[in-house]
This record gives C-alpha cells, structure tokens and sequence, in this order.
C-alpha cells in the first residue's frame, strides 16, 4: 500500500484513505465507498483543537508520582476533585443505596422504563440543590426542568429549540472550546463571537455586543440568542450584576433570547455572592421570562461528570415541551437518579460540601497564583472555577498566534504540562493560557509549580526562544540583535556551525 500523506485533519485522511489506489499483483483497484451524510463528514466538530490534542499527548504519557514521575501533569481538565473525599466519606456512610435498601424504590421500579421527565423526587431534589448553590434568592420550579445527560446535552438541545441551520448564536470570547462542537456541529448553527479584551479583564461591552449583532446582519444571517457562562470558563470569574442587566437589556431590544450557562455556579469562593441571570429576572418585571433559560449540571459543583446529569431550565412551555421530547436521546439512568436524589436530599451533607470546596478552591487559587507570581507570571484575579486564566505573553517569541503555539508546545514537551491555549477559546490577544488545577491534589500542583520554577531559573527562560522559534530563527534574531534570542543563542552555546536549517516536516 502506498504511503499516506500527511494530511491537516482526520476527514481528510478518511476521505483518502477511502479513495486509495491498491495494487494488488499488479493490478490497480479502486477502493469503492458508500458515502456518508454530510453531518458525518463535517468539519465542524473542533475536534482537531490544541485543546484536545493536549489531552491526546497526557493521555500518552501521563504523570505519577512513583511509575511515571516525568510524565506529563493534567492542567488542562476542568474536573473537581477538591472534595471527592467528602462524596466518597457520604457513600461509605449510605452504602446501602446502591443495594436499593432504603432508597424509597425497589430495584424492579428503578429497572424498569421511567418518564422521559425523569423522576419526581430527583428533580424536585435537583431544584433544591439549585436554588441553594443560588443563594436561595431564586425560585426553581421542578416541573420547569429537563434532565439531559450533562450541560453538553443542555446546550445543544436548547440551541436547536431556538435556532435554523445558518442561523447564529453571539457568544463572548474567550469561550470554552467544546461550544465549537455542542452549539454548532450538529444543529448546523453558526456562533458570532463577541470579542472582548483583556484591558477590562474580558468583561462584556455593550458596544461589542452591537458589534457582533452587526456583523451577523452583514451576512444576512438571523442572530437569535447570546449564549454567556457565568461564572466564566476560562476566565473564572463571575459577571456582575450591571453586565448581566446590560445584557438582558440588549437581547429585549433585539428580541433575541439568553442563554446562561451557569455549571461553575457552586465553585465562586469570594465574598461576594454569585448572582445568577435568574434571580435578575425574577426580581424585576422588565424582562420576559420565557426568553431567558439557564443549563446546569453536576459535573463542576459535585465535581460528578462521569455521572451525566445535566439540566435545562426555562419558564417557557414551548421549550420544554420540545426540550423534553429532544431529552429522550440523552436519557439519565434511573439508578443514577436514585443515589443522587438522596445525596441531594442530605440537606446537611449539601451545606457542608458547599462551604468546604469554596474554602479549598479559595486557597488552592491563592497558592496557585502566589506560586505564579514569585516565578514572574501574571494571571487573571479570579474569584471562581477550577482554574486560573494566565498570561505567558511576555515569554511568546512572536506576539502572535504562531508564537502562541510554539510556547504551547514547548509547555507541553519541554515542561511536561498540558495546558490549554488562549486560541483554543478564541481569545483575542495570544499568550493566555488556561492552566487547571481543581483536578489534582496540592503536591500534584506544587510538581508543576516547581517545573515551570525550574524551566524559568537560571536563565532557562531565554531557552524559551530558541526551543519556540527553532535553531536557524534563533541565530537570525541574534543577528539582529534581539536581547531575548542573542542571550538565549549565547546561554546554549550556539554559534553558525551549530545552527543547520530544521527538516521540512513531511
């Protein structure tokens, strides 16, 4: 068989791989197919992202602390593990859930098919929790949830509620990556970023907002929702108040509706209190609230991804009703409802838990970022999410995208850190990173700190230059008298004789 080329994407090399000439005894055979639809061959899914190949590389040498000490560290998994001792210290105390003592259902009820609206008790449960993690200060009706199997579910669901093909969502920047694949891949809806800087720590402006809403026009496209994440990832920080009233404001004056992805809702550990878009809307009789809906799920605050619960909530009928017959291809287990409607139900357990993951968040952020900051490196001053939104800009060889993912991937094979790049959220300045740490323990955390310590000390930072650009790059921005570059050429040792013209990838 003939040598495949290198190809940019996986449905390139599927297409050629499909259509390749074999010869077999000489003789030439086409490869014949029967195609596929075009949803299938689509190239909107986002998966060829540096913010999934990072996890392709850890995935293919990761970090232990006794068989694996080089490996690479996981900083680019939003995951809560700060209190999983705490689940796991609830199940040893309620063992006999799981074999249905005390649950209120037999197993025969739990085994047998159950209404697309899910359990009464755990959505009622679900409510509580939300409300609670709200502050109490909003009203959360049962009867007005839809289970889906995560926020991934939510999103994409309410986004075929509200939008055609070819229409679009606005969605500020930076934005979480998998949007790309939830929002557009199969509903066939496109997103308008609204660009937001860092001079105002990539805060919404109305101004961007018209901005975008403009653009969408300009190709005749129907703009129908802004779709925001409060708190923010991968900013993690929450939206005030005031920026959330300006953007109920513009979407009533645009007719359009809001989405507000609030997964990071029990994570906020600052003083102040996380306002949800809700409880806006609820207080006031300004805004209709069958325009607005939110999408929750577990994953981030109970730190149970693996569980698959998500949630829609909205006060119009019309997207329930469609949202619940959407929901029955993302079904959660009833198994799952059943444990989770008593842990939920412990309203006890549900405070502590609460209390104790904001305190841990609090301080593994203020370690995290102290650490940071006795290296030299700035990041965001968050005040939520498990994670910290950092700026390498000063270290990118080329203040451009290109230098972005030079330094990515010496991060990443040099350091031993999987991070994930401003430009995989559509940032709109490169050299910020969002770097994970909710994931790991402190003394992973500290590894980590103490390699990019170690990668920053004795000069090991002008190394940066010559490993991001490349030998030859190096030696010229020497000659021209680049500080950073001649420095690191000199610290390297590098001279002409050293330097030879890198390999043309093939």
């Amino acid at each position: 068989m003939a040598r495949v080329p290198a190809l940019t994407t996986s449905i390139q090399y599927t297409q050629h791989y499909l259509l390749e000439k074999l010869v077999v005894k000489g003789v030439v055979v086409l490869m014949g197919f029967c195609s596929l639809s075009t949803l299938a061959m689509a190239d909107r899914h986002g998966e060829d992202s540096p913010y999934f190949a990072g996890w392709k590389a850890y995935d293919l040498n990761p970090y232990d602390l006794l068989y694996n000490p080089s490996g690479i560290i996981q900083m680019g998994l939003a995951e809560n593990q700060v209190g999983t001792d705490l689940l796991e210290e609830w199940l040893e105390k309620h063992s006999d859930i799981p074999t249905w003592k005390g649950t209120l259902t037999s197993f025969k009820q739990t085994a047998l098919y159950q209404d697309y609206h899910g359990l009464a008790n755990f959505r009622k449960a679900l409510a509580n929790f939300m409300a609670e993690v709200r502050g109490r200060r909003v009203k959360i009706d049962p009867d007005m949830i839809v289970l889906t199997a995560g926020a991934t579910a939510g999103n994409e669901i309410l986004t075929f509620c509200i939008a055609d093909p070819g229409e679009a969502l606005l969605v500020p920047t930076p934005y979480y990556p998998g949007f790309d694949r939830d929002l557009r891949w199969r509903t066939g809806v496109d997103i308008i970023p609204v660009k937001c800087y860092s001079y105002n720590n990539f805060e919404v402006t109305l101004p961007a907002l018209e901005k975008a809403y403009q653009e969408g026009l300009s190709k005749k496209q129907s703009i129908k929702a802004i779709l925001i994440t409060n708190p923010s990832n991968p900013l993690g920080l929450t939206i005030s108040p005031q920026t959330l009233t300006m953007i109920l404001d513009f979407a009533a004056e645009k007719s359009i509706h809001v989405i507000s992805d609030e997964v990071y809702a029990g994570t906020v550990f600052s003083s102040q209190p996380f306002t949800s878009i809700l409880e806006i809307v609820q207080s006031s009789n300004k805004y209709d609230p069958e325009t607005v809906h939110v999408v929750y799920s577990l994953s981030k605050d109970l730190g149970l991804p693996g569980f698959r619960i998500g949630a829609i909530y909205s006060s119009n009928p019309r997207i329930i009703t469609a949202s619940r017959r959407m929901s029955s291809f993302s079904l959660i287990s009833s198994q799952t409802q059943v444990l989770l409607k008593c842990l939920l139900s412990d309203s006890g357990f549900i405070a502590e838990y609460l209390a104790t993951i904001k305190e841990r968040l609090k301080r593994r952020h203020g370690e995290f970022k102290r650490g940071l900051k006795e290296i030299g490196i700035d990041s965001l001053e968050g005040n939520a999410g498990l994670f910290s939104w950092v700026n390498l800009r000063n270290l990118l060889v080329c203040d451009n995208w290109d230098g972005e993912m030079k330094l990515w991937r010496v991060i990443l094979e040099e350091i031993g850190l999987n991070v994930s790049p401003g430009c995989s959220f559509h940032c709109e300045e490169p050299g910020w990173f969002r770097v994970c740490y909710g994931n790991m323990s402190e003394d992973e955390m500290n590894v980590a700190l103490g390699r990019i310590k170690a990668f920053m000390s004795a000069g090991r930072a002008q190394e940066i230059a010559v490993l991001s650009m490349g030998k030859t790059d190096a030696l010229a921005a020497a000659e021209g008298s680049s500080g950073v570059a001649a420095a690191a050429c000199t610290s390297l040792g590098l001279d002409a004789g050293d330097l030879q013209p890198e390999p043309l990838a093939h």
